[in-house]
């Protein structure tokens, strides 16, 4: 079946139906990784977007649940320029289509993705649509400019407060889409895990009595976070120790003062080069995120800058002074991605352990 995705701004590509075949709007975007798919597609921060890959083939080792981030598929369309026939893995249960229309995702293959990622590197990130239906350009056009996405982090969010591991140190993780990675990064170092919705207050958190805390990844504009900025805000205060991961690590630059903005394309994918300040060393992260922390908003009384994106030389770390308290734009975890950074999750428990000896 012939299928089109068409841009807000009136650029029209053809190629075939892919995955359920069902009409999509949403925010296009992409992603550079070479492999990945499986973490990319299960991964909650892309909620309500479409993921055009770069990497000409995509689905070629297949589809394994052991590789997923979440429980399900938060995508909303997959664009790739050609989807793997035929996928051989010694681990694969199913192929790539077969997922997609088993979780209702609705995609296109035989786009040309280099002049699509042109076009959104030069015009920036825009919202389209795939259907097979294109007689009225005009009118899908309007319909696509109309299209308000829900509030992603509601969406992804813990529905209620529960618990993993029955380790040693007490972590609370304000949830806003935490990926399946970086649980098992923290369950792994003798945790008793306590997950709390985006919406709860700092004084619930704080009755637990954590030992620790992370502000976790998630989907949007950080901005619209109106409730989890106040938490944070209250969290701020105390003397617990705090490590905050991308969404995460906005949402504590906003509730000290400082501010956010957009980027035109955003940094997606397993292959973005960033500088430790510190120490003069690049390590390879993999990122998914479209917004950034505005440097002339933070007081540089209150943080100082540790990590920089070498590309193009946005935030990406912060350590806030006389706190015990430190963000990352990157993802540590990765999945999909090097594990460069991981030792950051090391560096977080010494403070935490630092923090309970003395308590």
């Amino acid at each position: 079946m012939v299928g089109y995705l068409v841009l807000e701004n009136g650029s029209v590509f053809s190629g075939e139906r892919i995955g359920y075949k069902k009409d999509a709007i949403c925010e296009i975007v992409f992603n550079t990784s070479m492999s990945g798919y499986m973490e990319t597609l299960t991964d909650p921060s892309y909620v309500g977007q479409g993921v055009v890959f770069t990497y000409p083939l995509i689905g070629n080792y297949g589809v394994m649940k052991e590789d997923t981030e979440s429980k399900r598929v938060w995508v909303e369309a997959v664009i790739v320029h050609e989807l793997a026939n035929y996928s051989s893995n010694f681990r694969k249960e199913s192929n790539l289509n077969e997922f997609l229309v088993k979780n209702k995702i609705p995609g296109i293959q035989g786009v040309n993705t280099r002049t699509l990622t042109r076009i959104l590197r030069n015009s920036g990130v825009m919202k389209g649509k795939i259907t097979s239906n294109i007689k009225s350009i005009p009118t899908i056009i309007k319909e696509i400019k109309k299209y308000q996405a829900p509030d992603p982090v509601s969406m992804v969010t813990s529905k209620k407060i529960h618990t993993m591991g029955n380790g040693k140190y007490k972590i609370a993780l304000c949830d806003f889409g935490v990926k399946g990675n970086i649980v098992r990064s923290i369950l792994s170092r003798d945790t008793t895990l306590t997950f709390f919705p985006s919406n709860t207050t700092a004084e619930t958190i704080l009755s637990t009595k954590p030992d620790g805390i992370v502000l976790s990844n998630g989907p949007g504009d950080p901005k619209d976070n109106i409730i989890a900025i106040k938490t944070i805000r209250d969290l701020y205060e105390t003397k617990i120790p705090i490590l905050g991961i991308c969404l995460g690590h906005q949402l504590l630059a906003l509730a000290i003062g400082a501010n956010t903005k957009k980027l035109k394309y955003g940094h997606r994918g397993p292959n973005h080069p960033v500088k430790n300040k510190e120490t003069d060393r690049i390590y390879i992260t993999s990122q998914n995120h479209g917004y950034y922390i505005d440097e002339s908003t933070i007081d540089k009384k209150v943080a100082t800058v540790t990590y920089r994106n070498v590309n193009d030389k946005t935030i990406e770390g912060l350590k806030y002074k006389n706190k015990k308290i430190v963000t990352v734009q990157f993802h540590p975890e990765a999945c999909a991605g090097p594990q460069d950074t991981a030792y950051l999750f090391d560096d977080f428990f010494k403070i935490v352990k630092e923090a309970t000896k003395h308590a």
